[in-house]
């Protein structure tokens, strides 16, 4: 009798020890799988296996950017608005037949609808912008970015008072970018959700810095005043991220 308990506490120890070693590999498995979506989403928030475009991961939590920007508006503004543009991108391309990537459409968007146009927009620039922030960011930028930025408006200060002005002035919904414009810096806005790589925009050069001045993402907090949603950003930049783009 005691060799069968024996042997049944024996089976029950070696049974439970597998099931929680097949647990610990599938926990470790899903945390891997995860992880290393999140790292391709945010890296690459383009494309799916199947080749349809793909909502991104934000780099951190939707309460990661309060109290400047709160977690109600960055669930919304991420998980309903961005997200409409990329089902929206995905519904147009499949109607009009479009392939190519992301950035490809986009600078080549007047052969396209007008839904191509905003969506794709919409999906790009969103997906930049996201990486622009983060939690205890601010303060000023360092090194090379430093230096082109002092070169072309005298010092930050100059830069910060340029930028903040194109974003206060914009008039209705839209953006404002800081670009490299042929080697040189450049302040300028864009209607909707157009973006300075778009062959349609007035407003052209490689992005490296933005701002969503739609009032979507500001007037849960900020109502109808957007110069406090414009001062408060400024703690959230993350200057290695613009650096990156320079």
């Amino acid at each position: 009798m005691k060799n069968n308990d024996d042997q049944k506490g024996r089976r029950g120890f070696l049974k439970k020890g597998a099931l929680l070693t097949v647990a610990g590999i599938a926990s470790q498995t899903i945390f891997s799988t995860i992880s290393s979506a999140n790292n391709l989403l945010v890296e690459n928030p383009l494309v799916n296996s199947s080749g349809a475009f793909t909502l991104p991961l934000l780099p951190y939590g939707y309460d990661a950017l309060e109290p400047h920007i709160d977690k109600m508006t960055m669930e919304i503004h991420h998980m309903k608005h961005h997200k409409a543009y990329v089902t929206n991108l995905n519904k147009a391309c499949e109607e009009e037949k479009i392939e190519g990537s992301l950035e490809s459409i986009i600078k080549n968007c007047s052969k396209y609808s007008s839904a191509v146009r905003n969506n794709g927009g919409g999906h790009w620039n969103h997906s930049f912008f996201w990486k622009l922030m983060k939690q205890n960011g601010g303060g000023v930028p360092k090194g090379k970015l430093a230096e082109v930025i002092n070169g072309r408006f005298k010092n930050f200060e100059g830069f910060k008072t340029k930028f903040g002005d194109a974003a206060k002035s914009r008039f209705g919904s839209g953006w404002v970018w800081l670009v490299s414009n042929k080697g040189k810096l450049e302040i300028g806005t864009t209607a909707n959700q157009d973006n300075p790589l778009m062959d349609v925009s007035e407003f052209k050069g490689k992005p490296l810095l933005c701002l969503d001045v739609w009032e979507h993402a500001y007037y849960l907090k900020y109502q109808n005043m957007r110069a406090d949603y414009v001062a408060a950003w400024w703690n959230l930049i993350n200057w290695d991220e613009v650096a990156g783009n320079l």
